[in-house]
């Protein structure tokens, strides 16, 4: 079994696309670990609506591919489908981030996912749920790398979200434009 991480994200009805994915990952691969959930301003994207954002861990003997193609019918099932442009809205956003310690493409991926050295709500949660956990391809800690971390022009703060009758994540005290650090 290896711990694989997943990014969601979603800037139509979140909170239930959310929730509904949060579901769906239980009950396919048991317990979860999940992040606290940030909203974002859009990357990439013009005259977007904010994203909400997080990162969940679970335990799984699933190949990369078969993960993939789980997580793409997710995808399709809350209604993206493949003709979609890179930067439109979407209801659910699903990517692979790790799987164990596996580096390169696997069945067509590459693990690790870039995005997390890049994109600020990919690595704060991710390093806020694993702070100890070395990257697979620098073996630095999430959390070390996003000491280290620019954010440039990014900007994301945590918000209050219930799942399951349970709070996955509460919003920090400070004003928001604290969280900008």
């Amino acid at each position: 079994m290896s711990l694989v991480t997943v990014s969601l994200g979603s800037n139509i009805k979140p909170a239930r696309h959310i929730r509904l994915c949060l579901d769906a990952l239980a009950e396919t691969f048991g317990s979860l670990a999940i992040s606290r959930v940030f909203e974002s301003e859009p990357v990439g994207f013009d005259d977007q609506r904010n994203f909400y954002n997080l990162v969940v861990a679970f335990h799984s003997d699933w190949t990369p591919g078969e993960l993939q193609a789980w997580a793409k019918q997710l995808e399709i099932d809350h209604g993206r489908t493949p003709a979609m442009t890179k930067y439109s809205p979407r209801a659910l956003d699903i990517d692979l981030l790790t799987v164990g310690n596996a580096c390169g493409v696997i069945d067509d991926i590459a693990l690790p996912r870039a995005e997390i050295d890049y994109n600020a709500f990919v690595l704060q949660p991710l390093a806020e749920l694993l702070p100890t956990t070395p990257h697979p391809r620098c073996h630095t800690p999430y959390a070390t790398l996003w000491a280290n971390f620019s954010l440039g022009s990014q900007r994301l703060w945590a918000i209050d979200f219930v799942w399951q009758d349970r709070w996955v994540s509460q919003a920090d005290p400070l004003p928001r434009q604290a969280m900008a650090r």
